[in-house]
């Protein structure tokens, strides 16, 4: 996705998860477990494959919702590297929106997972994106939904 390079992430979080890496990377790995986590993301679709982490250049469909707004996004895996990172990029109507990254770092008491979130709208996306979501500030909106996210995450993998 244009506009990332190597720039550190826009906004970043991250849990400590009582299992091992792979384990983690494997849960964070299939978009459709994200979405049970997450207040924002409610559906995966579109991802003909088994259920499971999704391989580099998949393409997949994220259902969202924030209130009473509801939209839909195109996905693609950029990174799938078991026991480390899993990322895609976002885009609506062909504009770019977002890439999303989960990096996940063993420690010797369990995993880290760090969400990472770039911002890779132009002024017209952000325009449309207000409207379309209900959010202005979506780097705070953002952080307090990884936070659940992450926090959800963890309180589902620590149970199994």
């Amino acid at each position: 996705m244009s506009g990332i390079g190597t720039r550190a992430p826009d906004l970043s979080v991250s849990v400590v998860v009582r299992r091992t890496p792979e384990a983690v990377w494997h849960a964070v790995a299939d978009p459709r477990r994200i979405a049970s986590w997450s207040p924002e993301a409610q559906r995966v679709s579109g991802a003909d494959h088994a259920p499971g982490p999704m391989a580099f250049g998949t393409t997949f469909a994220g259902s969202n919702r924030n209130g009473f707004f509801r939209w839909t996004t195109r996905c693609v895996v950029v990174e799938a590297t078991p026991g480390e990172a899993f990322a895609f990029d976002v885009s609506y109507l062909g504009l770019s929106v977002a890439r999303w990254r989960y990096f996940v770092t063993a420690l010797d008491f369990g995993t880290s997972v760090e969400e990472q979130w770039w911002d890779t709208r132009g002024a017209p996306m952000k325009a449309l994106g207000a409207v379309g979501t209900g959010v202005v500030d979506r780097r705070t909106h953002n952080e307090r939904t990884m936070r659940a996210t992450l926090d959800a995450l963890a309180a589902d993998l620590e149970e199994a």
